[in-house]
């Protein structure tokens, strides 16, 4: 069996095209959607990820408002930029990178709920327990988008969500067994007592757990739908520093589907994010 690639590039430049419709009927209206950016520091994947979601954001017509902060702020100077984001008539939504070596906690409840486009602030993920409508977390809605793009069956279907995180494993369980998904879910983590018995059963298996190859070929239903969102830096033979994800190469040859790592999710992470900024401007209508 080969496994049909989930393609997030793909997926994200039809949304970005589908976001830009919508754009244009905003600003015809009177509405430019502003996504506002804190980067904490130097960190070389946190600015290579804001720089992108800036260029997706010019692709589509959606206003940049950045602030890039030294290594050396305080959690003080960081809330006062999300203060004035939150004040800023500008901006749409906004997010604060992660990590900024900082209170994450007390960064993430300043930020006003309603300009939360990361959907992570405590009273968003409060609604989604709860069932009212509220911005989703990019990443794991994400994952549903790019299931639904490849008509992976959803309703019924088994999934194994390997992670517990707060920003993937957590909010996923609840997005999937809403009614409009209608799945089963079993949340694993690294603590299951057997991880493969769990995973063997799945339609769906989700790999957020943050350890390289932690999802291999003998674990995986035949036919079964694998999204690799694990992230992790492993040394190569020749010493470099690479990004290993979660799923071992040879799951692809007995999966149904299989998102690539990179070019998967993270995609989609992104594609989530800027629809959850223009929903923002549409709400203001």
């Amino acid at each position: 069996m080969t496994a049909t690639i989930l393609d997030g590039k793909a997926v994200l430049a039809d949304i970005k095209r589908e976001l830009a419709v919508r754009v244009a009927a905003l600003k015809e209206r009177g509405i430019t959607p502003g996504l506002g950016t804190v980067l904490v520091g130097d960190d070389p994947g946190s600015h290579w990820y804001v720089g992108a979601k800036h260029k997706d954001c010019a692709e589509i017509g959606i206003t940049s408002i950045r602030h890039d902060l030294p290594a050396t702020a305080t959690l003080e100077e960081v809330l006062e930029v999300v203060h004035g984001l939150n004040e800023d008539p500008a901006c749409t939504g906004f997010i604060v990178q992660q990590p900024t070596g900082l209170d994450e906690n007390a960064i993430l409840s300043a930020v006003d709920p309603v300009k939360d486009v990361d959907g992570l602030h405590p009273t968003n993920l409060g609604w989604l327990v709860l069932g009212k409508e509220a911005p989703l977390p990019c990443t794991p809605v994400g994952c549903v988008e790019l299931l639904r793009r490849y008509d992976v069956p959803i309703a019924g279907a088994h999934v194994a969500i390997v992670g517990r995180g707060i920003t993937v494993g957590r909010p996923l369980s609840l997005i999937l067994t809403r009614r409009s998904e209608n799945a089963t879910t079993v949340s694993c983590h690294t603590g299951t007592r057997d991880l493969a018995a769990e995973v063997r059963q799945a339609d769906i298996v989700v790999a957020a757990a943050g350890v390289p190859g932690i999802i291999t070929k003998d674990m995986v239903k035949p036919g079964a739908a694998v999204l690799d969102v694990g992230v992790s830096r492993v040394v190569a033979e020749d010493g470099r520093s690479v990004v290993a994800g979660d799923v071992a190469p040879d799951v692809a040859e007995v999966a149904g589907w299989i998102s690539p790592n990179p070019g998967g999710v993270g995609p989609m992470t992104r594609a989530m994010l800027l629809s959850n900024v223009v929903a923002a401007a549409e709400r203001q209508l």
